[in-house]
């Protein structure tokens, strides 16, 4: 399935190198003021054109077709949709007899039994997330003002030294190789009391959509995998007020699977890049052996670069569901 949610449920749909990608979104309240540019700064912070990005260039304009009408949301289900204009469909051509490492091309063929469209990663595209910040912008539209969104790359290549950032990935593109990097989230201003205990955790419903997004390869809230390393007293968030601020925050602003009311603080380890210009040696069912493989196409050095806002929109999508359960 390709919907997700309670509340606010949001289906992606679209391949890469189809005709369109977009997003339907059901249970955003009627009387949301929103026009197709309030997305546009989301969607700009996409974007590919900075050093380390895929020299795939698209207008990535959004076209609300149903759900609003005079500038506001009527309760209707809202669709947003894209046009690909720029695709090389003839660089995917051999990859259905040798697929390419790491990505979904195999796996994608064996299940749908081969009537996958192969082009670009069809479906299982990096391209699909644009859809997710369409409606991520949506979601922060309900969230309101109160709640803010800080996020950041904080480490690229191993490093964390921002200064280094553009050299490694410079370093990655001549070597016809790509890097990754960490995504750090923060939000502020989401009051004490959303979320489940359990299965609808903040936590857990952050997480089941950062996983969604391609590439994302580990998810850690507060002090994360730290924790393990710290004893009862280091982690331990003291309570300061009756309005529950803490001392320290290695909690990430959630307890029992429940907002505090402190910053929740998520943050999303993104693989490199699997597409690279570099020859590989792999399967190749045409002639049952491992050989060589040269990836064409155009592909982010970084695509760490490009997932900041669409981790960011992720979280707004699963706080959006969580505020109109509360």
């Amino acid at each position: 399935m390709n919907t997700w949610g309670n509340r606010l449920r949001i289906s992606l749909w679209g391949e890469s190198h189809g005709a369109q990608v977009g997003v339907v979104i059901d249970g955003v309240p009627a009387g949301v003021p929103l026009a197709e540019s309030d997305l546009e700064e989301d969607l700009a912070r996409r974007r590919a054109g900075s050093a380390g990005t895929t020299p795939r260039k698209e207008s990535d304009a959004p076209h609300i077709v149903s759900g609003v009408y005079e500038g506001h949301t009527t309760g209707a289900p809202i669709a947003v949709e894209f046009v690909n204009e720029n695709t090389r469909s003839g660089d995917y051509r051999n990859l259905t007899t040798h697929p390419r490492p790491s990505h979904a091309d195999m796996v994608a063929q064996r299940k749908f039994g081969g009537f996958n469209d192969p082009r670009g990663g069809g479906h299982f595209s990096g391209r699909i997330t644009l859809a997710l910040v369409a409606a991520g912008a949506i979601a922060k539209k309900i969230l309101g003002e109160d709640v803010r969104f800080f996020t950041e790359i904080t480490e690229i290549g191993g490093s964390n030294d921002k200064a280094r950032f553009g050299e490694i990935i410079e370093r990655a593109r001549m070597a016809q190789d790509s890097v990754g990097g960490v995504v750090e989230c923060r939000v502020e201003g989401v009051p004490m009391g959303w979320g489940e205990p359990f299965f609808d955790s903040v936590e857990s419903l952050a997480a089941h959509l950062l996983f969604s997004v391609p590439a994302v390869k580990g998810v850690e809230f507060g002090s994360g995998f730290e924790a393990a390393r710290m004893t009862g007293s280091e982690h331990n968030d003291p309570i300061l007020d009756a309005a529950g601020r803490t001392d320290g925050n290695h909690a990430g602003g959630i307890v029992g699977g429940i907002s505090n009311g402190n910053a929740i603080v998520v943050r999303a380890a993104v693989k490199p890049t699997a597409s690279i210009s570099r020859g590989q040696q792999t399967y190749n069912f045409e002639t049952g052996r491992v050989d060589e493989l040269v990836i064409k196409g155009r592909h982010d050095v970084c695509i760490a670069l490009r997932a900041a806002v669409v981790v960011e929109a992720a979280m707004a999508v699963a706080l959006a569901d969580l505020k109109l359960r509360a």
